[in-house]
């Protein structure tokens, strides 16, 4: 069983926000293959899809941000998930828009949902697809918290698409294949 975790805040107000990409992602897989993320359950939104014959559990923390980690640690808590198949989609300031990046583990980057999946999970050994917004020009917050520009907005409408692949590449085929498929991944700019 897998547990795919996209971060980001409640409310409609961060709808299509810089920090939001994670939820992003999960609404993308949701409407790609069909599922429903609408059962309020472990501090989120969740919804269930089989891959290879696997169950995949896809989960939005209603946590806000900084508190992301309590959602996903009861989520795998209830279910048993091993650390190495909980995958989590975020967001990256250290990451230019239009590319991401795949890692089977590491530290939190200064990331706060990050630093609280880091704790709950007592574990930094699970991968992640990072999706890159670009760094700030001033206010970190009010970056994060911003919306992208147009042209942005085109670039990082690909970038949920590739992350949304990368993450079913790691449930079907690992997590070393994601990374050789999708680490060189950019969305050309014509």
């Amino acid at each position: 069983m897998y547990l795919v975790a996209g971060l980001g805040n409640p409310g409609g107000e961060y709808e299509g926000t810089r920090h939001n990409v994670g939820f992003d992602v999960i609404d993308y897989l949701s409407d790609k293959l069909g599922f429903q993320v609408n059962k309020i359950k472990f501090k989120g939104s969740v919804g269930e899809y089989i891959v290879k014959g696997d169950k995949v559990l896809f989960l939005k923390p209603s946590t806000f941000m900084n508190l992301s980690g309590e959602s996903i640690r009861e989520a795998a808590d209830f279910y048993k998930i091993p650390v190495e198949n909980i995958i989590v989609v975020y967001d990256d300031v250290a990451i230019d828009v239009g590319r991401l990046r795949v890692r089977p583990s590491g530290s939190d980057g200064g990331h706060n949902g990050m630093k609280s999946i880091i704790y709950q999970l007592s574990s930094d050994k699970f991968p992640r697809v990072r999706v890159g917004i670009g760094a700030s020009k001033g206010d970190m917050i009010s970056h994060v918290l911003g919306k992208f520009s147009q042209e942005e907005r085109k670039l990082i409408d690909e970038v949920i698409k590739a992350a949304a692949d990368a993450v079913m590449e790691i449930i079907e085929n690992g997590v070393q294949s994601a990374m050789n498929k999708y680490n060189s991944f950019k969305v050309s700019q014509e």
